[in-house]
């Protein structure tokens, strides 16, 4: 039995609060379940984390407490533990308590993981009226969101910068250069592949930022034209696929720094960093990919060969129509997409009609907080 196991049968009562115990040492209190450890909780972390009103500001929530007042080899003068709640008188006789499953909790992630998608993968379709209006809906979609990387809105408005209504669901518009509302159109200001009729392949916008925003919707307005299918990709799913096959690619495509640049005869935007970043779990956090705006790679740059190899691999996964989900994007649909997970694109076009699509930016962060909130109404 694993420690998480351990707890999680003791939550389920087919163990009882009887069957924990502790044990200290020169840096921590262990409780054990059975014969497993489950929590290992180091003293200085016990001393900073204490939420009694002394130590925190209650009204916000916020620590006043800092941890450097106390030794950094403090130990409990005395510790008791009474069923599952942890108390700890510390030298000063400052007493700090906790409820030992909200420890555990913490391990909970506060917003649904990543799944990948299905071979057959569609976004799911949510109603633009009920996503503003009812709490459900747009808990529904955030959740789905969350989980996949797109959804699709429909019965959108067909009016200009619609999208700056969408704001009270998920915060602020992210502002770029170029435009705060891009509109992606033959007729527009030109400064990139995407104002021709000429096939996109999957990219993600705005490589050239070192931080590039999180969170993309695309507003057809108009689509009147032969062709233009839109197409998209899940990107965490390749780059896992290309860490299970080719190891050292990916590790080299973590490290390696990459080039890209976007710009007009008014703005400049470039960026040098690697394709795929992880978090400090090792999970993939984001894939920077651009074909279009992937710039001159330095050949003195230490590893470029072998960097184009692994390169060559991804680009041949992600262009592969295999790993595509297509579809017609028509007139009053947005489709939402989580941008350092999910690259887009479109086939070619005819443009013998009009093909008039609005895009701007918003960031993950708000939607993940926003989801946070509503379950905490809720429930999940």
């Amino acid at each position: 039995m694993n420690p998480a196991t351990a707890w999680s049968n003791y939550n389920n009562t087919s163990l009882t609060p009887s069957t924990l115990r502790f044990i200290t040492d020169d840096r921590s209190i262990k409780v054990i379940c059975s014969t497993k450890t489950v929590l290992d909780l180091p003293y200085l972390w016990l001393r900073d984390n204490c939420s009694c009103d002394q130590c925190r500001v209650t009204a916000f929530q916020e620590k006043e407490f800092i941890v450097c007042d106390v030794a950094s080899d403090i130990k409990p003068r005395h510790t008791e533990l009474n069923k599952d709640t942890l108390t700890i008188v510390w030298p000063d006789n400052h007493i700090t308590n906790y409820q030992l499953n909200e420890i555990y909790d913490l391990s909970e992630s506060r917003h649904p993981e990543p799944k990948n998608w299905t071979e057959r993968f569609k976004p799911e379709i949510f109603d633009w009226n009920s996503f503003l209006s009812h709490e459900i809906c747009a808990k529904n979609a955030f959740r789905s969101f969350l989980e996949l990387g797109a959804i699709t809105i429909i019965n959108a408005p067909k009016e200009l910068n619609s999208l700056e209504l969408l704001a009270p669901r998920l915060g602020p518009i992210r502002e770029v250069l170029f435009d705060r509302i891009h509109n992606v159109s033959v007729k527009t200001h030109a400064y990139n592949i995407a104002h021709t009729s000429l096939a996109v392949p999957p990219h993600n916008d705005f490589a050239s930022y070192t931080t590039p925003p999180t969170v993309q919707a695309l507003h057809m307005l108009e689509n009147q034209v032969e062709g233009g299918n839109s197409i998209i990709v899940d990107a965490w799913k390749l780059v896992e696929e290309l860490k299970q096959d080719r190891p050292d690619y990916f590790a080299l495509l973590c490290r390696f720094n990459v080039p890209f640049r976007e710009f007009d005869d008014e703005n400049e935007t470039y960026a040098c960093e690697p394709i795929i970043r992880c978090d400090s779990r090792g999970k993939i956090s984001s894939v920077r990919f651009s074909n279009q705006l992937m710039q001159t790679v330095n050949p003195k740059q230490r590893n470029v060969a072998e960097f184009y190899l692994a390169y060559h691999d991804l680009c041949r996964r992600i262009t592969d129509p295999i790993n595509h989900c297509k579809f017609r994007l028509q007139a009053g649909e947005i489709l939402l997409l989580s941008a350092h997970r999910v690259l887009h694109g479109r086939e070619a076009f005819f443009p013998n009609a009009v093909r008039h699509l609005q895009d701007a930016y918003f960031e993950l962060d708000n939607i993940i907080n926003k989801f946070f909130i509503m379950t905490e109404k809720t429930g999940r």
